[in-house]
């Protein structure tokens, strides 16, 4: 039995893939393989570990008849085409309830180093513009107090709250689905998407990426936000309509932004986010710590095993 690894893996991650397979291939680059790359690697393999960066679609599945199992290194799968999977009898997995807290952590340091202008100021300080201590200098909005808005109250989007109730902050939310613990917990209240947006000071963004919430904030919806909000966005890029929300920033619709996720990734460096100072940019690092980088590949090592093995998956899609 084989299994392709497309990036290099925890040790104690490649432990159980090593235990589990006959033969291990590991691609060994920084960077993904590329599309032809991952065709031929696929060709005889019997187990697939992927991450968010490789497109398993149609083609990458044809390529590999002796495919048994997809392993995704992540909670989110857009980047997988589960339907095709499972009509070749090809599970999938993925690495659910590990990274919840640490991305919330990242999503609500976004949250206070934008309201606060943290890397502004740093930025400021390293330059040599700083001369003096000045009234208004670098100020931006409280926190505590302020309303904070969460689009998808999900296992993410609860922890988020838990951070801002920490803050005395009003809780509002719009999901598919009522949360009462949110409610009950933390003081959330369920609205809908129009209000919350109108309403809140802070917008989180904790949604799947999929057909419905694609450019789920466009223009008409920064159009509804206050000019001294600030959108958050941890989950995926193409949650908002980029090219909006750079215009939107740009005319002073919107005080700011902090984003982790992108329409395209990396970042090109002719992105105008990047000239933008009222935007903090991260290069998807919802996830890293240590604690949970390493958990979320065990978990991604045991579902491959146990698919390549004819197991039922630890954590299946679906």
């Amino acid at each position: 039995m084989k299994a392709f690894v497309t990036r290099v893996l925890p040790e104690e991650a490649m432990k159980i893939v090593r235990a589990g397979a006959e033969i291990v291939d590991v691609w060994p680059h920084e960077l993904p393989p590329g599309r032809e790359e991952l065709l031929t690697k696929v060709a005889d393999v019997e187990g697939l570990l992927c991450l968010l960066t490789d497109k398993i679609d149609a083609d990458i599945l044809s390529a590999a008849p002796r495919l048994k199992v997809v392993s995704q290194m992540a909670v989110g799968y857009d980047n997988i085409d589960v339907p095709a999977c499972k009509s070749r009898g090809i599970a999938v997995g993925n690495t659910p309830g590990v990274l919840t807290e640490t991305t919330a952590d990242l999503a609500f340091a976004l949250l206070l180093a934008t309201a606060r202008k943290i890397v502004e100021a740093e930025k400021f300080l390293r330059q040599g513009d700083w001369q003096t201590w000045s009234p208004m200098l670098l100020t931006g909005p409280d926190i505590h107090h302020a309303t904070l808005g969460i689009v998808g109250m999900g296992s993410i989007g609860f922890e988020m709250a838990r951070r801002a109730h920490g803050f005395e902050m009003e809780i509002l939310y719009a999901s598919t689905r009522q949360n009462s613990d949110a409610e009950n917990h933390f003081g959330a209240k369920l609205v809908d998407l129009d209000t919350l947006l109108s309403s809140s000071d802070f917008v989180s963004l904790h949604t799947p990426l999929n057909a419905t919430t694609r450019n789920l904030i466009g223009r008409r919806e920064l159009a509804l936000m206050k000019r001294t909000a600030i959108l958050i966005n941890s989950s995926r890029g193409p949650v908002i309509d980029q090219s909006a929300l750079i215009k939107a920033l740009e005319k002073g619709k919107l005080a700011g932004a902090g984003l982790d996720v992108f329409e395209q990734e990396p970042l090109p460096l002719s992105d105008p986010l990047l000239t933008l100072p009222n935007v903090v940019l991260l290069p998807h690092i919802g996830s890293a710590s240590i604690a949970t980088r390493t958990r979320m590949a065990v978990l991604a090592a045991e579902n491959l095993v146990a698919g390549i093995q004819g197991k039922p998956l630890p954590n299946p899609i679906g």
